[in-house]
């Protein structure tokens, strides 16, 4: 529990001083007003709160969500139900976390309300569906649809790791293997090649030219691709325009630019499902979504939605207008505001887009096995055959 030094005034208007352990500042006004002293200003002593520990990940919020589910289902008060997750934590800083929450619940603030004194814990969106399952008195029900949601982020992120870690491997192993020929191997091989006194075929000296630049120039060759990303990462940070461009890239890139949609529109449809069916309206619904867009392409898409629907159109004839989804999403829609059945029809896009995202990413993992082995044959390749043949040649010259 962090310590707080403050500085407060007693009942004869006398300034006291100290230091006083707390969840939070709230709790330590508390406890110096129960023991006679009113709190003028505090400060946490240390490095910062809550600095210690590793990052409360989403496997810690699929716990949280559902031990919280399970108990407040069962009819268990709030503080209850955090008391008991508390004393089965071994996470330091989750631990400290639901100790504050225990703290500011028992002194009247909600669960959601709580929760908002964390938001590098929990976002916008989750606080957002907690406060609507607390006024609605469905906490259990939004509680689990958060669990489905986060399960599903998990795996999705689980799958991606798959796909980029063999290429990535592999391309790590390329790279060490192109470096080691063209630093060292070649150079060694230039001068005798060089000396043979024949007439070198034009891919042996683009070898060698290759070779020659990358060790005269490989001081900046190398770290360039990452000063490139850095400074992407950096004008996008500071021009919205510029963010704009490289995220309708995104979008547009080869054979991944499809998957990158359909990925960032689950996850749209999968929050606005759950937001909807939370009890949220719809425009309500797109906020919270439009937050987790991810890609300002699609964020714009999702402002342009929640404008025509101010204006009067319908949900339907709002995302058909946009030309993000496919007309099977627009029929869907359509077909669940015709029926009075929107959150049907919500689940039922986010669960096309998570079987599409599924199937997207599965065949680009068939596929990039075969891919990277023959990038891989054809690097090898070509320095084999330009090192190799002209040496070949001067053997068959010598011979005849």
């Amino acid at each position: 529990m962090p310590a707080f030094s403050y500085r407060a005034v007693d009942t004869s208007g006398n300034v006291v001083t100290g230091t006083l352990e707390a969840a939070n500042p709230r709790v330590l006004e508390i406890q110096l007003r129960q023991s006679g002293v009113e709190m003028l200003k505090c400060a946490e002593r240390g490095t910062g709160r809550f600095s210690r520990g590793r990052k409360v990940g989403r496997k810690d919020l699929i716990g949280f969500t559902f031990h919280m589910q399970q108990m407040t289902q069962a009819g268990l008060p709030i503080i209850d139900a955090l008391t008991d997750l508390r004393d089965s934590l071994d996470h330091p800083r989750f631990k400290e976390v639901i100790t504050t929450l225990i703290s500011s619940v028992e002194v009247g603030k909600t669960l959601s309300q709580a929760m908002a004194e964390f938001p590098d814990v929990f976002d916008d969106v989750f606080v957002s569906l907690v406060s609507v399952g607390e006024e609605s008195g469905e906490l259990p029900e939004v509680l689990r649809k958060l669990t489905e949601s986060l399960k599903w982020q998990d795996e999705l992120v689980s799958k991606a790791k798959t796909v980029i870690i063999y290429p990535a491997f592999v391309g790590t192993v390329v790279l060490g293997v192109l470096l080691f020929m063209m630093l060292y191997v070649v150079p060694q091989m230039t001068d005798f090649m060089r000396d043979m006194g024949q007439t070198l075929p034009i891919h042996t000296r683009a070898l060698i030219g290759f070779s020659d630049f990358l060790g005269n120039h490989w001081w900046w060759v190398l770290p360039l691709p990452v000063v490139v990303v850095l400074l992407v990462k950096l004008q996008a940070r500071r021009s919205d325009t510029f963010r704009y461009m490289i995220d309708g890239y995104k979008l547009r890139l080869w054979y991944l630019g499809p998957i990158i949609t359909k990925l960032l529109l689950s996850r749209f449809a999968s929050y606005f499902a759950l937001c909807y069916g939370a009890g949220l309206n719809v425009i309500s619904s797109l906020k919270i979504s439009e937050e987790i867009a991810g890609n300002e392409v699609i964020r714009a898409g999702m402002q342009q939605i929640a404008a025509n629907i101010a204006d009067g159109r319908s949900l339907s004839d709002s995302i058909e207008k946009t030309e993000l989804f496919p007309p099977l999403v627009v029929r869907m829609v359509r077909m669940g505001e015709s029926t009075g059945q929107l959150d049907n029809a919500l689940a039922n896009v986010s669960y096309f887009y998570d079987r599409e995202v599924t199937e997207s990413i599965d065949r680009l993992k068939a596929m990039i096995e075969p891919a990277m082995t023959v990038v891989l044959g054809l690097i090898m390749g070509w320095i084999m055959l330009s090192v190799l043949g002209p040496i070949y040649d001067t053997i068959a010259n010598i011979g005849v």
